[in-house]
């Protein structure tokens, strides 16, 4: 469970995290000054478990991996969109960031309710309105990789062969 924090449609990677902070891969250090421009209190005021929730093409621009990195070093649990600009949603499921398309969630949260989110399932609850919404679960294989903390985690844990058969 955690805090909502709203935003429009088109987010770009730019939007996330400035290219001028992109010298590092460090997370915590991307986080620092992740969505600064557009949202100057969010890199302060972000707590572990909260969820970003942004409108249609949610991560377009770059194909740099900061964005998505930058939002999960903040601590966000989940991100939640309209729809992803393709490179951000493969970005994302790579570096272990959980994200689920739901644009009716997006429609019915607002900045700061509570919502409380299922990846397995799919489920969305918005806590502070009651409202439930049902994303598309992701699928077991990219739960397994954002719970190794990303591909090349998941790779290192598990034997390349077992996973061809």
């Amino acid at each position: 469970m955690g805090k909502a924090w709203t935003f429009g449609e088109n987010m770009n990677t730019d939007e996330i995290i400035p290219g001028r902070f992109n010298i590092t891969i460090d997370p915590k250090e991307l986080a620092k000054n992740v969505f600064c421009e557009v949202k100057p209190e969010f890199a302060k005021s972000v707590q572990p478990g909260d969820v970003v929730v942004g409108g249609p093409n949610f991560g377009c621009g770059s194909s740099r991996e900061h964005a998505p990195i930058a939002i999960k070093g903040a601590g966000v649990q989940c991100v939640i969109a309209a729809s992803f600009a393709r490179i951000f949603f493969r970005n994302a499921i790579n570096i272990g960031l959980p994200i689920l398309e739901c644009p009716e969630a997006v429609a019915g949260i607002r900045e700061g309710d509570e919502v409380e989110v299922d990846l397995s399932s799919g489920q969305i609850r918005n806590l502070t309105t009651g409202a439930v919404f049902q994303a598309r679960p992701l699928p077991d294989f990219v739960l397994k990789i954002a719970a190794a903390g990303g591909i090349v985690n998941f790779l290192k844990e598990h034997d390349i062969q077992e996973l061809m058969a």
